[in-house]
């Protein structure tokens, strides 16, 4: 049986929705509907767009949860916010915290707004050493770096270059194939 490697299930930069880091995020939220609609991998659409520089190198990416997050810079005055996922905190802790810092008490139409104002470089995510993958490596490789940095893309390199983004949903999509061929021998 053939070995998979992340480059079997990688999405190529080419079909994935990219946005230049001096766009602004009203730019950036019409890329990704846009890709959204005409992905036709699976039922799995992108959930971010890649970001690149003015050098055309990718540089970062800017996810659903990001957009959601520079539209309330209140959550900025909170600290580190993913550590509240991961620590159990209760409904009312969570409920506290959205009445504490008045969280989303603007009209959604004026926040909305906004979006034009606010630019990628500053609403993105830089991409750290975990969330990069060689396109060679094997897919037994590919699942334990999803696992332990708890992530749910990694950017698939080839020479340093990024050329793909390898989504958690491919990646399970692959396993549960693998499972089956194995299953029915």
């Amino acid at each position: 049986m053939k070995t998979i490697i992340v480059k079997d299930l990688m999405v190529p930069r080419a079909e994935y929705a990219t946005i230049s880091e001096e766009s602004n995020l009203f730019e950036a939220v019409t890329a990704l509907e846009e890709a959204r609609k005409k992905f036709d991998r699976s039922d799995y659409a992108p959930r971010a767009v890649l970001v690149f520089d003015k050098d055309s190198k990718i540089v970062g990416k800017l996810s659903m949860l990001d957009v959601l997050v520079a539209l309330e810079p209140k959550y900025g005055e909170m600290g580190e916010i993913k550590k509240f996922s991961t620590h159990g905190f209760s409904k009312n802790f969570i409920l506290a915290l959205e009445e504490q810092y008045r969280l989303w008490d603007k009209p959604l139409d004026d926040v909305c707004r906004k979006a034009t104002e606010l630019r990628v470089q500053d609403c993105m995510t830089k991409s750290s050493a975990g969330e990069y993958i060689e396109e060679d490596a094997s897919l037994s490789q590919a699942i334990n770096q999803l696992v332990v940095g708890r992530h749910q893309q990694l950017l698939v390199t080839s020479s340093e270059e990024i050329v793909g983004i390898l989504r958690l949903t491919d990646v399970f999509d692959g396993l549960c194939q693998n499972m089956k061929n194995s299953c029915l021998l």
